[in-house]
């Protein structure tokens, strides 16, 4: 017999569980379900290349809520259980269990699925992803025997990585296909200063470094080989490369989408009564000159989460919220806020050699996003910087000594067309 709920939140991340904290606080009083494909309560992903792998946090201080919360709000916790199908007309879902459940709206809000290498050997024991707590528990088990550690990828989650790698003591290799590192999501000076940190603690960092196999000894890795035929000797490889929206059932059902699903400013997707949040859902975005892009943040997946509740309890609030991101990596705390993509400028305000310092980015004089590095007043100042698309001279941007809430009021908002 079909279980069925007034709301059905599929995906148990940031998104799913900030909807369902949502439409309690909306006053909405019908019955709320969320599916998870893991065996966990919703909590924090961040720490998983972070905090958690550096075993600095136990796993229940990333915990989103306690269990007596959900308990409290009345939400049902469908874990273990992944949404293979979904029937948009009869407005039911099939779980990977066998099991129907029937709903009135539905919030997607899945995320992805990380990217893998496709080269001989990308299955070995030994070669790991960072999304789940089950990947980096096993990577956890594993490293009091790994003396050497390939990290393949140099976005976020691999620079990550191998800084908690490094902080074990481990001999670190960091790959990157590119020629640099942060090359989709920040300019090249912040890369080249985060490439001389890694290599300042140790990490061989090898840029326009293309993977032919992973090499493998007794079932398990043994070390990467590269395309100009160099092996490098490990006992442990982190791929970190990128994700894979999880949204197979929705396109399968007629969605539409291409990179993710398409959703319009509340968050509604092109089936009746399905939203998509997060991760997955692609959207037009008011701070990539209106281009529909998938952010991968929480702030992003907290925010559509909010909206999506907002609308299916009747009030209609299109999303909009400045973009913002972090990273701790050693001693280092970088904050972003905006969306460089497109810049044709960038400012460098104070000295990295002094390890804090703000990079500002802009487009037409126009201030787009700002990376900055233990710097935080100026992360915080520079918000309505951003959110305002205000204008100013770099020679000002430049000047560290004038903090950025004073040039707020004395900045042109940029021209609108």
């Amino acid at each position: 017999m079909a279980e069925n709920f007034d709301i059905v939140i599929v995906g148990a991340g940031h998104g799913g569980a900030q909807a369902a904290v949502a439409l309690r606080q909306g006053k909405f009083e019908g019955t709320i379900a969320i599916i998870g494909d893991e065996p966990e309560l919703p909590y924090e992903r961040p720490p998983l290349s972070k905090d958690y792998f550096a075993r600095e946090k136990e796993f229940e201080r990333i915990l989103i809520r306690p269990a007596s919360f959900w308990a409290e709000k009345d939400v049902t916790m469908l874990l273990g259980r992944r949404v293979v199908s979904v029937d948009a007309a009869a407005h039911t879902l099939t779980t990977s269990d066998g099991g129907q459940i029937g709903y009135g709206s539905m919030i997607w809000a899945t995320g992805g699925s990380p990217r893998r290498l496709t080269c001989p050997g990308h299955d070995l024991a030994g070669v790991h992803v960072v999304r789940t707590r089950a990947d980096v528990d096993r990577m956890m088990g594993e490293l009091d025997g790994v003396t050497r550690a390939v990290v393949i990828g140099g976005g976020y989650i691999g620079l990550e990585a191998a800084a908690v790698l490094s902080k074990f003591g481990k001999q670190v290799t960091l790959l990157e296909a590119l020629p640099r590192v942060l090359a989709r999501v920040a300019g090249e000076d912040l890369a080249r200063f985060y490439e001389a940190e890694h290599r300042a603690h140790g990490v061989d960092v090898r840029l326009g470094a293309m993977v032919e196999c992973i090499v493998e000894r007794d079932g398990a890795a043994c070390g990467v080989r590269l395309a100009d035929g160099t092996v490098i000797d490990c006992e442990m490889v982190i791929v970190g490369i990128g994700i894979i929206p999880a949204v197979e059932p929705l396109i399968a059902a007629g969605a539409a989408g291409a990179n993710g699903v398409d959703v319009d400013e509340y968050c509604r997707t092109s089936l009746p009564d399905i939203y998509a949040i997060g991760d997955c859902a692609a959207h037009t975005n008011a701070f990539a000159e209106g281009a529909r892009i998938r952010l991968e943040s929480v702030q992003n997946a907290n925010d559509q989460a909010t909206t999506a509740a907002k609308a299916i309890t009747g009030t209609l609030q299109p999303y909009h919220a400045v973009p913002w991101f972090w990273s701790n990596q050693y001693d280092l705390r970088l904050q972003t806020v905006g969306l460089s993509t497109g810049f044709d400028q960038t400012v460098t305000r104070g000295d990295p050699a002094s390890r804090s310092f703000s990079i500002i980015y802009l487009r037409a004089g126009k201030v787009i996003a700002l990376d900055c590095v233990n710097a935080v007043k100026d992360y915080v100042q520079g918000r309505a910087l951003v959110a305002g698309g205000i204008s100013l001279p770099a020679e000002q941007l430049a000047d560290a000594t004038i903090p950025l809430k004073d040039m707020v009021a004395g900045g042109a908002p940029a021209a609108t067309s």
